[in-house]
């Protein structure tokens, strides 16, 4: 079983990081920190240290400083939970999921998992099943159908849903196949361009532009993680698109936030003069959806030659389900998660892991991608294509191995928590949030801007 520092390392070269410079990193802390089977705290530490050193290597290429970085186990799982330990004005979460979102028996004796956040994923999965939204009628409706063959029907319609799978299952699928042979991050040069200079500034990441054209957790993580290190990051969000309040509280933290129409050939003009003046676009959509409107990868280097741009899918960008929608929950149905964790909890059905490891961990290595590719840039110009996705950071998590006993693990308790957690105004309010895990000893990682409601700022880049 590979240590943290073995698959830091490992994925560290792989992105292309000098080996020399993991000698800066601490890790401390011991597994398991929370009841599961798989190493989801070991998954949260490498992901923030690969974050932190990335950022570290930057301020170096910057000032000629090195820096040391730490990253405590139990401070990273925590940030890795961070929505779950936010308070506005004192105030707890509000429940996380619609009425009807969970998992339900088939009439073939599988289990399927609904995501029904978005009101248009509900409405998608009670067409398919001609039922009302309400937890009775759409089981009564699912002992109907066949699993896989509901788990088309709803995709087709619009919904979000997975059959769980064992991994043996997954792995024989066309799927993970195509997936198979490829890395936890891809970095590929898209395009011709001169190397950027960096800004001046006092952060690894201060002058730099982000746009991040993402929601839910994973790719809003990365934009709050590029903002900790000092980038100018604008949140782009539609007027019409469903959003999560507490989520978008909690990973605001460090962002401007502007509210486009896309659909519109003004909002795609002066969403074009956002991509020419950026650095890094960080986006979480189908491939399909930004090409329709002028702004896949390819597109967005020709309006910003030496642009990095950073795409996040739910199960990876090659197979047949490279344009199906997903969430952190339904991978973990789909690719074997839940089954395995079931398993090894002794009950009959699906049993999911204590944090949304997929998502939050996707997120940190978005920010190293982002930022490995940025300094790439800096040494080589050219335009950079980063992709990650959901399923195959699950399929680095499954690899980091098992650990026998972990599901008798106690969780954490409040006061060990609390020492994680700070204090800072919002536009929503006093927050009480998760501070970042990684510990850079020249340039420490905080947020200057508070979060803020969606549509508040105007979107245009701050001056230089």
């Amino acid at each position: 079983m590979q240590t943290p520092r073995d698959a830091l390392t490992q994925l560290w070269t792989s992105a292309g990081g000098d080996i020399a410079a993991l000698d800066a990193v601490t890790l401390s802390g011991e597994e398991p920190q929370l009841p599961s089977s798989f190493r989801v705290a070991a998954a949260a530490q490498v992901s923030v240290a690969a974050s932190g050193l990335a950022a570290a290597e930057i301020w170096r290429l910057r000032s000629g400083q090195a820096q040391e970085v730490a990253v405590d186990m139990r401070h990273a799982v925590v940030e890795c939970r961070s929505e779950r330990y936010l308070r506005v004005d004192g105030q707890p979460p509000p429940p996380a999921w619609d009425v009807i979102a969970g998992v339900y028996k088939t009439g073939d004796g599988r289990f399927v998992r609904l995501h029904t956040n978005f009101p248009h994923h509900r409405a998608a999965v009670c067409d398919v099943l001609s039922c009302k939204p309400e937890r009775e009628a759409v089981q009564a409706a699912l002992l109907q159908w066949d699993g896989e063959a509901f788990e088309t029907a709803a995709y087709a319609a619009g919904g979000v849903v997975a059959l769980m799978r064992s991994f043996e299952q997954w792995s024989a699928l066309p799927q993970a196949k195509a997936l198979a042979a490829l890395p936890a991050i891809a970095i590929e040069k898209i395009g011709e361009a001169a190397p950027r200079p960096w800004p001046a500034g006092n952060q690894p990441l201060a002058g730099l532009r982000v746009l991040d054209l993402s929601r839910v957790i994973a790719g809003p993580v990365a934009g709050r993680t590029l903002a900790g290190h000092g980038a100018d990051v604008m949140l782009v969000s539609g007027p019409e698109l469903p959003a999560i309040p507490w989520l978008v509280i909690d990973t605001g933290r460090g962002k401007f936030s502007c509210s486009l129409e896309l659909k519109s050939k003004q909002g795609r003009d002066i969403m074009r003069e956002l991509v020419a003046g950026a650095d890094i676009f960080s986006q979480g959509y189908r491939p399909s959806a930004l090409a329709s409107l002028g702004f896949a990868p390819e597109q967005a280097a020709q309006i910003s030659p030496g642009i990095i741009y950073v795409s996040l899918s739910a199960y990876g960008h090659a197979g047949p389900w490279a344009e199906r929608r997903g969430f952190d929950s339904l991978v973990q149905s789909a690719t074997g998660f839940n089954h395995a964790e079931g398993l090894a909890a002794g009950i009959d059905g699906p049993k999911e892991l204590p944090a949304q490891m997929l998502d939050h961990a996707t997120g940190y290595l978005m920010a190293f991608g982002a930022m490995m590719a940025r300094a790439r840039q800096s040494r080589e110009g050219g335009s950079w294509h980063v992709r990650v996705s959901l399923a195959q950071t699950g399929r680095w998590l499954w690899h980091l191995g098992r650990i026998a006993d972990g599901l008798k693990t106690a969780d954490l308790k409040a006061d060990a928590v609390s020492p994680f957690l700070q204090e800072s105004s919002s536009g929503f309010g006093p927050l009480r949030a998760v501070s970042h895990s990684a510990a850079l000893s020249r340039t420490p990682a905080y947020w200057m801007r508070p979060a803020m409601p969606l549509g508040s700022h105007a979107p245009q880049w701050p001056s230089r």
